[in-house]
């Protein structure tokens, strides 16, 4: 092949080669996992209660996230004057958990496995939804790290036990959170307008030791306060991406106006970032049909790889 005098003889553009996050090293076999990072996708679906689609999530982040491939030798934010995400920051792609069609459980079984994998291998895991009854898996692979907070940012609280015998889809992953005895409480941030949750869903989070803040509120106290809401320790991150508002991020299977805009939703993961030992991250409920402009897909990727950016400048 003729050498065109870059480096290596490729220019490697972001619409070239095989779609991994961040065109980032896939590895096949989990046993042999060594990163900072471990991205795997959960094309999970059933448990949405609207609009499918989540499934295809995963493969449209992976694809959105070469936008932000070009190769430097990581990505320089002269606002910030840093560089993130060098080369010291090992990041790998897991691909996804086997889903079984119209079986929940085993599919979420099959999620935590692959959690587990991450987190043995040494990284944090982060995980493409998929709807968001896949953090319901990931939250059970946590059960051996001692206590930590959660921070939700999210249109809908995801609170319900149990509704017509379903205690497993996307209104209750919240609800199994704060069930369990290692999660020392929830934070959940930009949750607004008509909800999944009735109102004694409200009433037991807030038992249960939720603090509930709408768009509305933050904005009135301001990012810096929310962030100081949030307990010090570990800390899991689970992002909807319909927390957003979806004149920016129209691909999701339940929209809810009056969402967060983008530097809101940065500016808070940057602060936490600083301050909290984030453990795991999950970003769920793109789906991807409902924007043909892929707009939702890049906003999660660029998301993603943001926090990650602050997460390792903070600990390098």
């Amino acid at each position: 092949m003729a050498d065109h005098g870059y480096e290596d003889g490729r220019l490697n553009l972001p619409f070239v080669g095989i779609a991994t996050f961040g065109k980032r090293p896939y590895v096949e076999d989990w046993s042999k996992l060594d990163a900072d990072v471990a991205i795997i996708g959960a094309p999970f679906d059933f448990g949405a209660q609207y609009r499918s689609g989540a499934r295809f999530g995963p493969r449209s982040i992976r694809e959105a996230s070469t936008l932000f491939s070009f190769g430097h030798a990581g990505a320089y934010d002269h606002e910030d004057d840093t560089t993130y995400l060098t080369e010291e920051v090992r990041i790998v792609d897991m691909g996804d958990a086997d889903i079984i069609h119209t079986d929940t459980m085993q599919s979420h079984a099959n999620i935590e496995t692959a959690v587990r994998a991450a987190r043995k291998g040494g990284a944090i895991p982060v995980v493409l939804g998929g709807d968001h009854s896949v953090n319901i898996p990931c939250i059970n692979a946590f059960d051996d790290v001692g206590a930590f907070h959660i921070l939700q940012i999210d249109a809908h609280l995801d609170f319900v036990d149990e509704r017509h015998g379903v205690r497993y889809g996307h209104g209750n992953p919240m609800r199994r959170a704060a069930e369990k005895s290692y999660v020392s409480g929830l934070s959940q941030f930009g949750i607004r307008n008509v909800s999944s949750t009735a109102k004694e869903g409200y009433v037991d989070a807030r038992a249960m030791g939720s603090d509930i803040q709408s768009v509305r509120q933050i904005r009135k106290m301001g990012i810096d306060a929310a962030a100081a809401r949030i307990p010090k320790g570990k800390l899991y991150i689970t992002i909807d991406i319909d927390a957003f508002c979806p004149s920016i991020a129209p691909g999701t299977g339940t929209p809810s106006h009056g969402g967060f805009l983008y530097y809101e939703v940065l500016e808070l993961l940057q602060q936490v970032a600083k301050t909290h030992d984030i453990i795991g991250i999950d970003l769920v409920e793109v789906a991807p049909a409902y924007d043909h402009t892929d707009s939702t897909s890049i906003l999660a990727a660029q998301i993603l790889l943001n926090l990650l950016g602050f997460i390792f400048t903070k600990t390098s």
